[in-house]
């Protein structure tokens, strides 16, 4: 039997699919703190959250998460899918660049005894989204 933290968490992705960011961030607590690891941001309470990810939906207008796995803890919550989309927006300072892109993508979840999502962590190899979309060059090939 899925728990209801998987569930909320299953529903935000789906929202977020559909561009519904109002339903997104209903679960969220307003003390919200979630960390992007590789950009070492701290994004804080509702308000900044669903900033943070309609900046990811404007980077790839028609990005989706897919293939989402949950690992259920308790009131912890792992989550790993593809984020893929093309670059038809700008990106962590970048400009767009009209390529698909598809990354593996991890978060952890806390969430409170009433369901609600206190905090997350998420991790990505920024790099590999840089390099396919041609703003780094990639590592040579070891002989």
């Amino acid at each position: 039997m899925v728990s209801k933290n998987v569930e909320t968490l299953r529903a935000a992705y789906e929202s977020w699919n559909n561009r519904d960011f109002d339903s997104l961030v209903q679960n969220l607590s307003d003390n919200l703190v979630y960390v992007d690891g590789p950009t070492d941001r701290r994004i804080t309470g509702k308000g900044g959250f669903r900033t943070y990810v309609q900046e990811w939906a404007k980077a790839m207008s028609d990005g989706r998460i897919t293939k989402p796995e949950f690992i259920d803890a308790g009131d912890t919550v792992v989550a790993q899918f593809t984020g893929e989309g093309t670059n038809d927006g700008p990106w962590v300072g970048f400009p767009p660049t009209h390529k698909w892109v598809s990354f593996a993508f991890c978060e952890i979840w806390k969430f409170d005894k009433n369901g609600r999502m206190l905090s997350g962590n998420c991790y990505y190899d920024q790099y590999s989204i840089l390099t396919q979309l041609g703003h780094v060059k990639p590592l040579p090939q070891a002989a």
